[in-house]
Protein backbone atom coordinates (compact mmCIF):
# COMPACT_ATOMS: atom_id res chain seq x y z
CA UNK A 1 0.00 0.00 0.00
CA UNK A 2 1.16 3.73 -1.26
CA UNK A 3 1.63 6.17 1.76
CA UNK A 4 2.16 9.57 1.49
CA UNK A 5 4.51 10.49 3.87
CA UNK A 6 6.35 13.92 4.28
CA UNK A 7 9.96 14.00 3.50
CA UNK A 8 12.41 13.30 6.58
CA UNK A 9 14.75 15.60 6.69
CA UNK A 10 12.20 18.52 6.16
CA UNK A 11 10.13 16.82 9.55
CA UNK A 12 13.56 16.78 11.22
CA UNK A 13 14.37 20.58 10.39
CA UNK A 14 10.76 21.26 11.53
CA UNK A 15 10.41 19.45 14.47
CA UNK A 16 14.42 21.47 15.75
CA UNK A 17 12.80 24.75 14.94
CA UNK A 18 9.66 23.82 17.10
CA UNK A 19 11.32 22.50 20.08
CA UNK A 20 13.92 25.41 19.87
CA UNK A 21 12.20 28.46 18.86
CA UNK A 22 14.34 29.13 16.05
CA UNK A 23 15.83 28.53 12.47
CA UNK A 24 19.54 29.09 13.99
CA UNK A 25 19.52 27.30 16.87
CA UNK A 26 17.86 24.20 14.99
CA UNK A 27 20.48 24.57 12.40
CA UNK A 28 23.28 24.52 15.13
CA UNK A 29 21.46 21.25 16.00
CA UNK A 30 21.03 19.29 13.19
CA UNK A 31 24.90 20.98 12.24
CA UNK A 32 23.60 22.55 8.92
CA UNK A 33 23.32 26.03 7.95
CA UNK A 34 19.83 28.38 9.08
CA UNK A 35 18.95 28.89 5.57
CA UNK A 36 19.14 24.99 5.04
CA UNK A 37 16.45 25.01 8.32
CA UNK A 38 14.62 27.47 6.64
CA UNK A 39 14.26 25.93 3.07
CA UNK A 40 13.35 22.43 4.65
CA UNK A 41 10.60 24.20 6.74
CA UNK A 42 9.26 25.69 3.14
CA UNK A 43 9.63 22.14 1.65
CA UNK A 44 7.45 21.12 4.39
CA UNK A 45 4.74 23.65 4.14
CA UNK A 46 4.46 23.14 0.06
CA UNK A 47 3.97 19.85 0.99
CA UNK A 48 1.01 20.47 3.16
CA UNK A 49 -0.35 23.26 1.52
CA UNK A 50 -0.24 24.62 5.20
CA UNK A 51 1.53 27.36 7.25
CA UNK A 52 3.28 25.77 9.79
CA UNK A 53 4.93 28.96 11.50
CA UNK A 54 5.09 32.57 12.06
CA UNK A 55 8.34 34.65 11.53
CA UNK A 56 9.69 37.24 13.62
CA UNK A 57 12.88 38.27 12.98
CA UNK A 58 15.23 35.71 14.57
CA UNK A 59 12.26 33.40 16.25
CA UNK A 60 9.26 31.48 14.69
CA UNK A 61 6.32 30.72 16.60
CA UNK A 62 3.75 28.07 15.85
CA UNK A 63 0.86 28.12 13.65
CA UNK A 64 -2.26 26.24 14.55
CA UNK A 65 -1.37 23.75 11.25
CA UNK A 66 2.06 24.03 13.17
CA UNK A 67 1.26 22.49 16.14
CA UNK A 68 -0.93 19.61 14.71
CA UNK A 69 2.28 18.76 12.91
CA UNK A 70 4.03 19.64 16.17
CA UNK A 71 2.52 16.94 18.37
CA UNK A 72 2.19 13.87 16.50
CA UNK A 73 5.77 14.38 14.54
CA UNK A 74 7.31 14.65 17.89
CA UNK A 75 6.41 11.99 18.83
CA UNK A 76 6.69 9.61 15.62
CA UNK A 77 10.37 10.93 15.61
CA UNK A 78 10.82 10.03 19.01
CA UNK A 79 9.25 6.54 18.47
CA UNK A 80 12.20 6.32 15.07
CA UNK A 81 14.72 6.71 17.90
CA UNK A 82 13.63 4.48 19.72
CA UNK A 83 13.47 1.53 17.27
CA UNK A 84 17.08 2.91 16.07
CA UNK A 85 18.11 2.70 19.53
CA UNK A 86 16.35 -0.82 20.17
CA UNK A 87 17.71 -2.27 16.75
CA UNK A 88 21.55 -1.03 17.29
CA UNK A 89 21.69 -1.83 21.41
CA UNK A 90 24.32 -4.86 21.41
CA UNK A 91 22.52 -5.67 24.88
CA UNK A 92 19.40 -7.34 25.24
CA UNK A 93 17.65 -5.37 27.60
CA UNK A 94 16.73 -1.65 27.16
CA UNK A 95 17.52 0.97 29.20
CA UNK A 96 16.05 3.46 30.97
CA UNK A 97 17.92 6.84 30.55
CA UNK A 98 17.57 9.57 33.90
CA UNK A 99 18.40 12.63 33.77
CA UNK A 100 19.47 14.90 36.82
CA UNK A 101 20.67 18.16 38.08
CA UNK A 102 24.32 17.59 39.61
CA UNK A 103 23.02 18.21 43.22
CA UNK A 104 20.27 15.99 42.40
CA UNK A 105 22.87 13.33 41.48
CA UNK A 106 25.28 13.59 44.63
CA UNK A 107 23.25 14.30 47.17
CA UNK A 108 20.00 12.40 46.63
CA UNK A 109 19.05 10.42 44.44
CA UNK A 110 22.63 8.47 44.72
CA UNK A 111 21.48 6.68 47.84
CA UNK A 112 17.87 5.73 46.73
CA UNK A 113 18.80 4.39 43.24
CA UNK A 114 19.20 1.19 45.10
CA UNK A 115 15.61 1.03 46.27
CA UNK A 116 13.97 1.52 42.69
CA UNK A 117 16.51 -1.36 41.12
CA UNK A 118 15.27 -3.66 44.07
CA UNK A 119 11.89 -3.10 43.56
CA UNK A 120 12.68 -3.55 39.61
CA UNK A 121 14.85 -5.90 39.67
CA UNK A 122 14.46 -6.47 35.29
CA UNK A 123 15.18 -2.51 35.18
CA UNK A 124 18.53 -1.38 33.53
CA UNK A 125 19.15 2.71 34.44
CA UNK A 126 21.39 4.83 32.40
CA UNK A 127 21.94 7.89 34.77
CA UNK A 128 22.82 11.25 33.00
CA UNK A 129 23.84 14.02 35.22
CA UNK A 130 23.63 17.47 33.29
CA UNK A 131 22.14 21.29 33.11
CA UNK A 132 19.03 22.57 31.61
CA UNK A 133 18.10 22.92 28.95
CA UNK A 134 18.51 18.54 27.77
CA UNK A 135 17.18 17.24 24.42
CA UNK A 136 14.61 14.68 24.62
CA UNK A 137 14.47 13.78 21.59
CA UNK A 138 18.18 13.52 20.17
CA UNK A 139 19.70 12.09 23.31
CA UNK A 140 16.71 9.28 24.03
CA UNK A 141 16.54 11.06 27.48
CA UNK A 142 13.27 8.97 29.24
CA UNK A 143 12.91 10.74 32.53
CA UNK A 144 14.18 14.39 33.23
CA UNK A 145 14.22 15.41 36.74
CA UNK A 146 14.14 19.21 36.77
CA UNK A 147 13.91 22.53 38.85
CA UNK A 148 10.99 24.26 37.59
CA UNK A 149 7.70 23.11 35.20
CA UNK A 150 8.12 26.13 33.15
CA UNK A 151 11.02 24.90 31.63
CA UNK A 152 9.35 22.22 28.90
CA UNK A 153 6.06 23.21 28.85
CA UNK A 154 5.21 21.37 25.74
CA UNK A 155 6.04 18.63 27.90
CA UNK A 156 4.71 16.09 30.30
CA UNK A 157 5.40 17.49 33.78
CA UNK A 158 4.41 15.74 37.06
CA UNK A 159 4.87 17.81 39.88
CA UNK A 160 6.90 16.00 42.82
CA UNK A 161 7.37 18.06 45.34
CA UNK A 162 8.40 21.94 46.43
CA UNK A 163 11.65 22.39 48.42
CA UNK A 164 12.61 24.69 50.75
CA UNK A 165 15.99 26.21 52.44
CA UNK A 166 16.78 26.51 55.91
CA UNK A 167 19.68 26.98 57.88
CA UNK A 168 22.04 23.58 58.53
CA UNK A 169 25.38 23.16 60.20
CA UNK A 170 27.55 20.99 61.49
CA UNK A 171 26.60 19.73 65.68
CA UNK A 172 29.44 21.34 66.97
CA UNK A 173 28.75 24.97 65.60
CA UNK A 174 28.30 27.58 67.69
CA UNK A 175 24.96 28.87 66.26
CA UNK A 176 23.74 32.06 68.38
CA UNK A 177 20.47 31.95 69.98
CA UNK A 178 19.54 34.83 68.01
CA UNK A 179 19.84 35.00 64.17
CA UNK A 180 20.83 37.94 64.25
CA UNK A 181 23.96 37.46 66.19
CA UNK A 182 25.06 35.23 63.28
CA UNK A 183 28.37 36.09 61.94
CA UNK A 184 28.88 37.28 58.12
CA UNK A 185 32.41 35.01 58.51
CA UNK A 186 30.24 31.95 58.77
CA UNK A 187 27.45 32.25 56.41
CA UNK A 188 27.94 29.82 53.62
CA UNK A 189 26.78 31.58 50.19
CA UNK A 190 25.54 29.32 47.52
CA UNK A 191 25.97 30.99 43.90
CA UNK A 192 22.79 29.59 41.79
CA UNK A 193 24.38 30.43 38.71
CA UNK A 194 23.34 32.42 35.80
CA UNK A 195 19.95 30.50 35.14
CA UNK A 196 18.67 31.04 38.25
CA UNK A 197 17.29 34.22 40.14
CA UNK A 198 14.41 32.54 42.68
CA UNK A 199 16.37 30.57 44.81
CA UNK A 200 16.53 32.65 48.47
CA UNK A 201 19.22 34.13 49.85
CA UNK A 202 20.80 34.63 53.54
CA UNK A 203 19.29 38.25 53.10
CA UNK A 204 16.25 36.91 52.08
CA UNK A 205 15.99 34.56 55.18
CA UNK A 206 17.36 37.28 57.54
CA UNK A 207 14.50 39.83 56.58
CA UNK A 208 11.68 37.07 57.17
CA UNK A 209 13.45 36.14 60.91
CA UNK A 210 12.95 39.76 61.62
CA UNK A 211 16.73 40.29 61.13
CA UNK A 212 17.06 43.01 58.06
CA UNK A 213 20.54 42.84 56.84
CA UNK A 214 22.54 42.16 54.21
CA UNK A 215 25.16 39.98 54.82
CA UNK A 216 28.58 40.68 53.58
CA UNK A 217 29.01 37.91 51.11
CA UNK A 218 32.95 38.53 50.86
CA UNK A 219 33.49 37.17 54.25
CA UNK A 220 31.64 33.85 54.16
CA UNK A 221 32.61 31.02 51.81
CA UNK A 222 30.56 30.55 48.47
CA UNK A 223 29.93 27.58 46.08
CA UNK A 224 28.70 26.82 42.99
CA UNK A 225 26.52 24.08 43.67
CA UNK A 226 23.68 23.18 46.75
CA UNK A 227 25.37 20.25 47.37
CA UNK A 228 28.63 21.23 48.03
CA UNK A 229 27.33 24.14 50.63
CA UNK A 230 25.90 21.34 52.26
CA UNK A 231 29.47 18.94 52.46
CA UNK A 232 30.87 22.45 53.65
CA UNK A 233 28.91 22.63 56.24
CA UNK A 234 28.95 19.29 57.44
CA UNK A 235 32.20 19.55 57.58
CA UNK A 236 32.58 22.63 59.88
CA UNK A 237 33.16 24.93 57.20
CA UNK A 238 30.20 27.47 58.78
CA UNK A 239 26.38 27.49 58.43
CA UNK A 240 24.31 27.45 54.92
CA UNK A 241 21.45 28.09 53.57
CA UNK A 242 20.37 24.12 52.13
CA UNK A 243 17.80 22.16 50.71
CA UNK A 244 15.68 20.23 53.00
CA UNK A 245 15.55 17.63 50.80
CA UNK A 246 19.27 17.48 49.43
CA UNK A 247 20.15 17.59 53.31
CA UNK A 248 17.21 15.35 54.71
CA UNK A 249 19.94 12.19 54.90
CA UNK A 250 22.11 13.57 57.24
CA UNK A 251 19.75 15.87 58.99
CA UNK A 252 18.35 12.28 59.86
CA UNK A 253 21.53 10.82 60.96
CA UNK A 254 23.06 13.97 63.06
CA UNK A 255 25.58 14.81 60.52
CA UNK A 256 23.48 17.82 59.70
CA UNK A 257 21.69 20.31 62.70
CA UNK A 258 19.04 22.49 62.21
CA UNK A 259 19.37 25.22 64.83
CA UNK A 260 16.45 27.46 63.62
CA UNK A 261 12.91 26.29 62.66
CA UNK A 262 12.42 28.99 60.23
CA UNK A 263 12.46 28.10 56.44
CA UNK A 264 11.83 29.78 53.35
CA UNK A 265 10.14 27.38 49.86
CA UNK A 266 11.57 27.32 46.51
CA UNK A 267 9.82 29.33 44.10
CA UNK A 268 9.63 26.40 41.36
CA UNK A 269 8.68 22.38 42.41
CA UNK A 270 10.99 19.94 41.41
CA UNK A 271 9.16 17.78 38.50
CA UNK A 272 9.72 14.92 36.37
CA UNK A 273 9.38 15.62 33.17
CA UNK A 274 9.17 13.45 30.00
CA UNK A 275 7.63 13.06 26.17
CA UNK A 276 4.02 12.45 25.75
CA UNK A 277 5.04 9.45 23.36
CA UNK A 278 7.06 8.31 26.69
CA UNK A 279 3.82 8.32 28.75
CA UNK A 280 2.97 4.61 27.93
CA UNK A 281 6.11 3.31 28.26
CA UNK A 282 6.15 0.82 31.43
CA UNK A 283 9.37 1.75 32.86
CA UNK A 284 8.65 5.42 32.53
CA UNK A 285 5.13 4.75 34.86
CA UNK A 286 7.45 2.72 37.36
CA UNK A 287 9.74 5.40 37.64
CA UNK A 288 7.58 8.24 38.04
CA UNK A 289 5.54 6.53 40.60
CA UNK A 290 8.38 5.16 42.67
CA UNK A 291 9.46 9.26 42.39
CA UNK A 292 6.11 10.26 43.77
CA UNK A 293 6.61 7.61 46.92
CA UNK A 294 9.75 8.64 48.01
CA UNK A 295 9.02 12.43 48.47
CA UNK A 296 5.94 11.87 49.92
CA UNK A 297 6.02 14.51 53.05
CA UNK A 298 7.58 11.88 55.72
CA UNK A 299 10.80 11.62 53.65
Amino acid sequence: MRRDLPPLNALKSFEAAARTGGFVLAARELGVSAAAVSQQVKNLEAFFGKELFLRHNNRVTLTDAGMAVYQDCAGALERLADMTARVMETEVRARLVISLLPSQAARWMNRRLGDFVARHPGALLDIRVEGDPVDFIRHNIDVRICYGDHLYPDLVNNTLVRDEVLPVCAPDFAAPAEPAELDDGDLIHTNWGPSFASHPLWADWFAEAGAARTPDAGQGHRVGQSSLALDLARGGGGIALGQRLLAADDLAAGRLLAPYDLALPLMHPYCAVHTHSKAAKPGVRDFVSWLADIVAPDD
